[in-house]
């Protein structure tokens, strides 16, 4: 019974809330591949828990965090892509039946009622978003949003209360 509890409490926090900013494991994450000197893609995919927007915002997050580390302070978002994988769930169909009987002499009169439970499906959305960016040690003079990595890092690791 406690292997049970702890395997119950264990899925609970693996599987109850939404991804959270980490290295792409069994939940999501995010991941990312250097395409030139400059050049990198970074991806972010979330679990069934995980909105749309969060998974937007970890995938800049994370292409900033990619610029710094490289040693680059501004970047743009050459491109960016966002998907959803669409999953099912069905829940196992169970019925009970229950019943009353009454004798009276040689004879037996009764009823019973069946109820079913289950069959509900669940649609689950795992949201993933993706940048192909472009770094910069200097701000650059170009049309368009511009983005200062440290900015963003500071930003979006304030409204997500991400500590590293």
């Amino acid at each position: 019974m406690a292997k049970l509890l702890v395997l119950l409490i264990f899925g609970a926090s693996l599987f109850g809330c939404a991804t959270a900013y980490q290295r792409e494991g069994f939940s999501g994450g995010y991941t990312e591949t250097q395409l030139g000197e400059n050049i990198f893609q970074v991806s972010f995919r979330g679990n069934g828990y995980t909105r749309g927007e969060r998974a937007t915002n970890f995938a800049l997050l994370r292409s900033a965090e990619v610029a710094t580390a490289n040693g680059f302070r501004y970047f743009i978002v050459a491109e960016s892509g966002k998907d959803s994988l669409l999953s099912a769930y069905t829940t196992p169909t169970q019925s009970y039946t229950t019943g009353i009987t009454h004798s009276y002499g040689n004879s037996t009169y009764g009823s019973a009622t069946t109820n079913t439970y289950g069959g509900r499906t669940f649609i689950i959305r795992k949201p993933s978003a993706t940048n192909t960016i472009i770094c910069f040690k200097e701000k650059p003079e170009i049309a368009g949003l511009v983005f200062d990595a440290e900015f963003v890092t500071k930003s979006l690791t304030q409204k997500y209360g991400i500590t590293n």
